[in-house]
């Protein structure tokens, strides 16, 4: 490109900055208008009207009074499905991978094996594979086919179409929000999603944000903590609701810092116009079954499964070995909690939170298991049996407040991705600057939003 051709270019960029005007809007507006004259002198009509499903249905879907509450209802039951539907097979796969696991470990006693041998395959590595597939695989496998299946239908591009003004104004582009709703079940496929985006700029702002959107991961420990912390405060026949508003008030706030998030970058290191979206609604159709399942099930369910599972086990290994190597008396878990500590009181929480953070990095599904272990000085990850014994354990052995759960629900939130995500990010940018920033701006935000919370707190004199 010749140094004249980019000078004109960038002359003409700056007319249609200062104008204000969208040309490739009016483009676009008059090619469909010609469309529409052309086809009205072409086409003969026998004077029967049919009726019109597709436009009937998008009159409603699409309208600015009804499409948003449409899809906020959607989503909401798509997840009021995984969670509930996603209980008992958790459950059943979690009793029978445990129930191998003491099976082989009486094997290896049997046979003489050393402890440690036996400690660091069986309840160490096996264990955090078996948590992460436990509570993993039902969610994915419930969520995506739901949503792929919505995808098939063509009501996808339709939220798309919703949400395209309010992305294009934090100067992000509308197919985001489907990247975004992908995020939910997990951030992983959501980055892989964000292909759908053919700005390399737009592209780069979807993937940096879609961390602040909870996975399927994240949400044992936003619903657990919504119901021991917030819940607690109100009668008890308000329990559920109170504690389905805490988590959906979460995602709602997961939602603003990612407009937020993204008018930022795209007012500094992405800086740029935003791109024209041009969307032409495709028809409503009958989905296909079988590639929805295949879609859902190889391309994302399992994929994105092995790439966890791969960072699992090694986190699995970690995990013992800090519970069970000892210096001067202590765990190497103690040892470092305790070094954690006075960072961890800064922003309203402690040394044993931010420790299970930095060895859950794998797999968000490890954290309360290891929660649990580094407060109970045990020597593997563990589960209690009840709401009622987590809550002794945090509030009455550990001090626990409500300004303690609401700062855990917001680093959950916000704090840095899981391994696998910020894998899928180097894979999906082949960048390490794009992974470094998508990396360490949630982490950021996470000790910027609990420290003013909790100074807040202080301030004016709660501390729940």
């Amino acid at each position: 490109m010749t140094a004249k051709t980019l000078g004109l270019l960038n002359e003409a960029a700056k007319i249609r900055s200062e104008s204000g005007l969208n040309f490739s809007d009016e483009i676009i507006e008059a090619i469909y208008e010609e469309a529409e004259k052309l086809a009205n002198e072409t086409i003969v009509s026998d004077g029967k009207k049919s009726r019109d499903w597709s436009g009937f249905f998008d009159d409603i879907v699409t309208s600015p009074i009804t499409g948003i509450p449409i899809m906020i209802i959607g989503l909401a039951t798509i997840f009021y499905i995984t969670i509930w539907g996603a209980n008992y097979p958790s459950k059943m796969i979690a009793d029978g991978l445990f129930y191998i696991e003491a099976v082989m470990a009486g094997l290896f006693e049997s046979m003489g094996a050393p402890w440690w041998l036996t400690g660091f395959i069986w309840h160490g590595v096996y264990r955090g594979l078996a948590w992460v597939i436990a509570v993993m695989l039902p969610p994915m496998a419930i969520f995506f086919p739901m949503f792929t299946l919505l995808e098939d239908l063509g009501y996808l591009p339709r939220v798309a179409f919703n949400l395209d003004p309010l992305f294009r104004k934090v100067g992000a582009h509308g197919k985001q929000a489907l990247t975004m709703s992908m995020g939910f079940g997990c951030n992983a496929a959501g980055i892989i999603s964000t292909r759908i985006i053919d700005s390399p700029r737009e592209r780069l702002i979807a993937i940096i944000t879609n961390n602040f959107v909870p996975c399927n991961g994240r949400f044992p420990t936003l619903i657990m903590i919504s119901i021991i912390f917030v819940a607690a405060e109100f009668p008890p026949g308000w329990t559920a609701l109170i504690a389905s508003l805490s988590v959906v008030s979460i995602v709602m706030i997961g939602v603003i810092v990612t407009l937020g998030v993204s008018f930022v970058l795209s007012k500094t290191v992405l800086k740029g116009e935003a791109s024209t979206f041009a969307l032409e609604l495709p028809p409503y159709r009958r989905p296909k079954i079988l590639r929805v399942l295949y879609t859902s099930l190889i391309d994302r369910t399992l994929i994105v499964l092995w790439r966890a599972i791969i960072w699992a086990a090694p986190a699995g290994a970690l995990i013992w070995l800090l519970g069970n190597i000892h210096l001067d008396g202590s765990t190497l878990t103690s040892i470092s909690a305790n070094f954690l500590d006075p960072l961890g009181r800064v922003i309203g929480l402690d040394g044993v939170v931010l420790l299970t953070y930095i060895i859950a990095i794998p797999a968000n599904e490890i954290v309360i298991p290891t929660m649990i272990m580094a407060y109970m000085n045990e020597s593997a990850m563990l589960e209690l049996g009840s709401l009622d014994e987590l809550k002794q354990l945090l509030v009455v052995d550990h001090g626990w407040t409500l300004i303690t759960g609401i700062n855990l629900m917001l680093f959950s939130l916000l704090h840095s991705p899981c391994s696998t995500t910020i894998y899928t990010i180097w894979k999906e940018t082949g960048n390490v600057k794009w992974t470094a920033l998508a990396t360490f701006i949630p982490l950021f935000l996470a000790f910027l939003v609990t420290f003013i919370v909790y100074q807040l707190s202080l301030l004016f004199g709660f501390t729940g």
